[in-house]
């Protein structure tokens, strides 16, 4: 909000104004967007009651101020002019709803009082705009900032000799330090926005600005031809026409800069010497959708607004703004999932009024509801804050115009393709997902294909989180006001969206300077669904093809072109002659592609190897079906591939990406891949070659991580040759290795680093089998995968007949066997617990269903046999277990010869399951011995003679 008046486009006014009546005039010095210069507009308009209101903006827009009472009009929105020759030159003049401006215009209307705009008319300003882009060397502004685009006739130079620089440009920041206040911002809010109009004088306010306004121009006034100087003396001469023809009396709202000029006594003729000569251009000029955020400083527009929303609020609070401020907070952050209460809305209020005493404040302002917003309901955290101050100090408000307002053809076609599409713009950025099978959906697509054709950025793709078939499509959506504009620049090309993209897609396919931008203009001629503007780009495309050589730019017009081919299906399009052109291409870049990767440095090997991918990429989405007299292209460039990886002549980096290429592709077996790395990783290739070769089959982002994670040999054989390494020459191949490695995602990088840190001798893998390499087993172990299968089966809910022999009387659960290199028995509550460890290695441990673990409750024990063989056995009801010689009550007995084991399983209600002797489970070729009943007993000796018995008591 600081700076000056910004040329009538409702940009950074100063404060300040003329309060006083001179000769029937009323002028009111304001500060554009401020809410408090706002209210005293409408206080001093209905005390005056003047018979006419002049307000500072371009005189074009006379006729479109009755819009500003029509229902559908809501600001923010602005004033857009822009040349009828050349529409990129253009200037806008926004209106908040705080704005003064709007204030006057709503006023004069509501009362019927004739309202008019009194400043330099657009036609000068955007003629002088032009001719400063184009570098005419004026007498204008020469040592002042450039105007910003859609700021027309800035004009804030600081004048040569003044004694105060700066001042012009922020006038605020002066009366502020003149003040004592290091804080404009808050001056500001101070003295106008937390202060009523005065004991009844609706002009006080006015009075006091104009004066303080006269005191700063003082130390400004320079000679010359100034624009602010040309643009007061066009109000002057304004003000004067106004005077005599309403003897009610004129009120001038306008930048409280410019009140102490139009207040001086200046000759008519002087003014018009001033506006002698001035540039002139055609414009025209619509209302159009502003924003809050296009208001503020942060949006690079310097309208001067740090805080709209803010501003916004206290204009339209009429009555405790603090406290209904921090309501609206809480709100915001609830809607966020934050736990805020009505205790933190009522504590945070008596913190900002705590704040604004201990300041010396008036009232509370931005920056005291800030800090307790902070330390209340954010519990001091900027995280939440930011979210404030992006969705409620600036805000998101997009404005609205009604549909009656001029506009280009252009944009009412837009308009009316909008409503019928129900994609209403909007300021906040959103996500649009569509299903291009959808007759709206794929509409939409087409209409936003078609503007990013016209320039017209308002959607841009995104990577969709979904499914990733091409009949999906995400954008990202946000409605900008200079859009507007690019629709009025776009309007040259037609009067409807297809129109206007369909000539503009022929002009640019004319004027592509590349292969590759005739490529890409087609896949956008497609997806934008422009059928009279494809056939003339593909001639087009077909003449470049044919004459281009350059291998890379074939290369890279590839891609684009075969993409496109897979929206056919889903947009209904013939793409028959876009295939005959991509099967073409590919052709060429088969032929030309060997030859092109010979003698490279590493720049242009690195450029290659993009453009290798690309192709692969291509051609595996041209499909097996053989193009139309090309033949079976994949299998050609699965030639080329392998041409590649065979040649010395070719870089490393190609090499290996030609190699991996078809690994990937099944083309090329595991075992010849690694013949060929090691070729590669011998001592006789310089290290520098070898790691351009490493780095193209395991870099640049193609999962190489993960390959040599699942493929030891690889990993092998990476590992030998980078220890092997001279010293003198691993300087020169780090750059390269990190660049290859650094591109792994952490996770992969943590597992390759730990293989390498255990060594050969610990790593293990499926596909090592083999292999030969020292640390590596020559084969799978048989026995130790057996040994596992029944506890496997078990857990996965599988039958265990002919794995496992299993023993379960008329009960309700069954025991489970393990088998380990150990025996070990362990006592759960109980008081005795027994374990064994033979000198075999076995051991068996059987639990029933009444007990909590394998071995273990009172009583209980464990016997081991002269061979060593551990035997285990628990019981449900408590029964002693006997060992070697049967000891105990004769229900059970364990014992057997070496090698072997036997167990015998009480229980009333479950019965026990599977033993196994020291390397497998017994009873191997059948499914064991299964007894049921009472008083019955069965025996079956399996293929190792372990015994399997089952006694129901």
């Amino acid at each position: 909000m600081t700076g000056t008046d910004r040329a009538g486009s409702g940009g950074s006014g100063t404060p300040g104004g003329a309060g006083g009546s001179g000769g029937g005039t009323l002028l009111l010095g304001v500060r554009h967007h401020g809410p408090g210069s706002a209210r005293a507009v409408r206080a001093a308009l209905e005390a005056a009651r003047p018979g006419v209101v002049l307000i500072e903006g371009p005189p074009e827009a006379d006729a479109l101020i009755p819009l500003a009472a029509d229902e559908d009009m809501r600001p923010p929105v602005a004033l857009l002019a822009h040349a009828v020759d050349e529409p990129g030159c253009s200037a806008f003049w926004p209106l908040a709803e705080f704005s003064p401006e709007w204030v006057a215009v709503r006023w004069a209307l509501e009362h019927d009082v004739p309202a008019r705009f009194i400043d330099l008319p657009a036609t000068h300003t955007l003629a002088w705009q032009a001719a400063e882009r184009a570098g005419d060397e004026g007498k204008v502004g020469e040592e002042g900032e450039e105007p910003e685009p859609g700021k027309p006739g800035s004009g804030e130079g600081d004048e040569p000799g003044t004694d105060v620089p700066g001042v012009r440009a922020d006038p605020l920041a002066a009366l502020a330090e003149a003040a004592g206040h290091d804080d404009p911002e808050r001056w500001w809010e101070d003295v106008v926005e937390h202060r009523g109009a005065g004991d009844g004088d609706a002009l006080a306010p006015f009075t006091a600005l104009e004066e303080a306004m006269g005191a700063l121009r003082e130390t400004e006034e320079g000679g010359g031809r100034d624009r602010d100087l040309v643009r007061e003396a066009y109000m002057r001469l304004q003000v004067r026409a106004a005077r005599r023809e309403f003897a009610q009396g004129v009120a001038v709202v306008c930048g409280a800069w410019h009140v102490p000029a139009l207040r001086r006594k200046v000759t008519v003729a002087a003014d018009r010497a001033l506006l002698k000569g001035l540039p002139r251009t055609k414009v025209d000029m619509t209302w159009v959708p502003w924003t809050h955020r296009r208001l503020s400083r942060a949006s690079g527009y310097g309208a001067g607004i740090e805080s709209p929303g803010w501003y916004g609020h206290l204009f339209g609070a009429a009555d405790r703004p603090v406290e209904r401020w921090l309501t609206k907070v809480a709100g915001l952050l609830r809607e966020e999932d934050r736990i805020v209460s009505s205790a933190h809305v009522i504590e945070a209020v008596r913190l900002a009024e705590t704040l604004a005493v201990m300041r010396g404040r008036p009232l509370p302002g931005l920056s005291e509801t800030t800090d307790a917003v902070r330390a209340v309901m954010c519990e001091g955290s900027d995280v939440p804050l930011a979210l404030v101050h992006d969705r409620l100090v600036v805000g998101d408000v997009l404005g609205e115009v009604p549909a009656g307002a001029p506009a280009v053809p252009l944009q009412r076609d837009l308009a009316r393709t909008q409503r019928r599409l129900r994609l209403k713009p909007e300021a906040p950025a959103r996500e649009l997902e569509l299903d291009l099978r959808k007759e709206t959906d794929a509409g939409r697509s087409r209409l936003l294909h078609r503007l990013r054709l016209l320039g017209v950025g308002w959607g841009e793709p995104a990577a969709s989180r979904g499914s990733t078939g091409t009949f999906r499509e995400t954008w990202r959506l946000r409605w900008e006001p200079e859009l507007s504009v690019r629709v009025a620049e776009a309007g040259v090309w037609g009067t409807t969206v297809l129109a206007a993209a369909t000539a503009r897609a022929e002009a640019d396919a004319v004027t592509a300077r590349g292969l590759a931008e005739v490529t890409a203009l087609a896949e956008r001629c497609l997806l934008a669904e422009l059928p009279d503007a494809l056939p003339p780009v593909m001639r087009i495309l077909a003449d470049r093809a044919a004459l281009d050589t350059d291998v890379g730019h074939l290369a890279q017009a590839l891609p684009a072109l075969v993409r496109s081919l897979r929206y056919g299906d889903v947009r209904g399009t013939d793409t028959g002659a876009l295939a005959e052109v991509a099967a073409g291409l590919a052709e060429r870049v088969f032929v030309g592609l060997p030859p092109a990767c010979a003698a490279l440095d590493a720049d242009a090997a690195e450029e290659m190897r993009r453009h290798v991918d690309a192709v692969h990429g291509a051609v595996g989405l041209l499909g097996d079906a053989p193009a139309p007299g090309h033949g079976d292209l994949r299998s050609r460039w699965q030639a080329v591939l392998r041409t590649l990886s065979a040649r010395d002549t070719v870089p490393g980096i190609v090499r290996g990406r030609a190699v991996r290429l078809l690994l990937d592709d099944g083309e090329l077996a595991p075992d010849e891949a690694a013949r060929l790395m090691g070729l590669v990783l011998s001592p006789g290739t310089p290290p520098a070659d070898a790691a351009a070769w490493i780095e193209g089959f395991v870099g640049g982002g193609s999962g190489g991580g993960m390959l040599l994670l699942h493929d030891e040999r690889l990993l092998a054989l990476v590992d030998a040759w980078l220890t092997g390494v001279p010293a003198e020459a691993f300087t020169d191949v780090l750059p390269l290795l990190r660049r290859t490695f650094s591109a792994y995602e952490p996770g992969v990088r943590r597992s390759l680093g730990e293989l390498v840190r255990r060594g050969p001798e610990w790593r293990g893998s499926v596909t090592t089998a083999g292999s030969g390499i020292p640390g590596f087993a020559a084969g799978l172990d048989t026995g130790r995968a057996d040994a596992v299968l029944p506890v496997v089966r078990l857990l996965l809910g599988l039958d265990a007949a002919g794995a496992a022999s299993a023993v379960g009387a008329a009960g309700t659960g069954g025991g489970v066997g393990a088998v380990g290199t150990a025996g070990a028995a362990g006592a759960t509550g109980g008081a005795g617990a027994a374990g064994g460890a033979s000198a075999l290695g076995a051991a068996v441990a059987v639990g029933t269903a009444g007990t909590a673990s394998a071995v273990g409750t009172v009583g209980t024990a464990g016997a081991v046999d002269a061979a060593g063989t551990a035997s285990v056995v628990g019981t449900a009801g408590g029964a002693s277990v006997a060992g070697d010689a049967g000891a105990g009550d004769g229900t059970a007995r364990a014992g057997g010869a070496a090698g072997t084991a036997s167990a015998v399983g009480t229980a009333g209600t479950a019965g026990t399951a599977s033993v196994a002797g020291a390397a497998s489970v017994a009873g191997d070729a059948g499914a064991g011995n299964r007894t049921a009943g009472p008083g019955t007993g069965g025996r079956r000796s399996g293929a190792d003679d372990n015994d399997l018995v089952g006694v129901d008591v």
